[in-house]
């Protein structure tokens, strides 16, 4: 996966952290947390805030 890859990685937080609320994750915690996803193979640095907020907003959909 790469940062690109929005829908897979919520996916993947989705399975990883059921009992989270992804509203009130830290863009800090989530960067990290999508960096240690099982398969994700990007570069830690190549990550913004716009995609960070887009992981998030998957996430929250995912989880509804």
């Amino acid at each position: 996966m790469k940062w690109t890859d929005t829908m897979d990685i919520a996916i993947g937080l989705y399975e990883k952290f059921p009992d989270v609320d992804p509203r009130y994750v830290r863009f800090t915690d989530l960067h990290r947390w999508v960096t240690e996803l099982e398969g994700f193979g990007d570069e830690p640095d190549n990550s913004s805030e716009k995609t960070l907020e887009a992981i998030q907003m998957a996430w929250i959909d995912e989880a509804e």
